[in-house]
């Protein structure tokens, strides 16, 4: 069976659990370096980067989540989760860690405060024609991408902005698909797993 781990210092992490759990995968939560053994994938959640990011340091999980992506871990990063993913961040606070994994420049905190949280429509050819239903949370905006990065979504207002991009295996979105009920990304994720666990038998 797959299993994915899922980042469970705050956040979002019990929504993706039962999301992937729902599509037939074993979920794991991670707060120790001992929880990533034997995980075929990770889900950094969203929540509140700069909290995350001390946690991460507190519980000597920084280095670890380096060495996994380096190694080629498929991981997918939500809001708080594609900041920690990005090689660089505009406006972080002091100390942040970054695990520096996918090739973009993000934003933090791009559309405001709490009370500007918003919903919209989003096309995503990757995961199928249908509009996806994107819910934004204080969330962040890619504001470049380097080589290699396969941009997946822009939105078109306030200002136009990248909001979902692939780097080989690794996925980050600036909304939170597991607050939907709309599963189609976490299938999607969960198909570069398996895709990855293919690769390497």
């Amino acid at each position: 069976m797959t299993r994915i781990g899922i980042l469970a210092f705050q956040g979002d992490f019990r929504e993706h659990a039962r999301a992937v759990e729902q599509l037939g995968a074993e979920s794991r939560l991670v707060r120790l370096p001992r929880d990533l053994e034997g995980v075929d994938g990770l889900i950094l959640p969203g929540g509140e980067s700069t909290v995350m990011g001390k946690l991460m340091i507190a519980y000597d999980v920084v280095e670890s989540l380096r060495s996994l992506l380096a190694e080629g871990m498929p991981a997918w990063g939500t809001c708080a989760g594609m900041i920690l993913l990005s090689r660089e961040t505009d406006n972080a606070l002091a100390g942040q860690p970054l695990l520096a994994s996918i090739n973009m420049r993000t934003r933090r905190n791009a559309f405001g405060a709490q009370r500007e949280s918003f919903e919209t429509m989003l096309n995503v050819p990757a995961i199928g024609p249908e509009p996806y239903h994107a819910v934004f949370i204080r969330g962040p905006v890619v504001e470049e991408v380097g080589e290699g990065v396969e941009v997946l979504a822009r939105i078109d207002a306030p200002e136009p902005n990248i909001v979902a991009v692939r780097q080989n295996r690794l996925l980050a979105t600036a909304f939170h698909p597991e607050v939907t009920g709309d599963l189609r990304f976490h299938e999607y994720f969960l198909g570069m797993v398996r895709d990855a666990r293919a690769a390497t038998v």
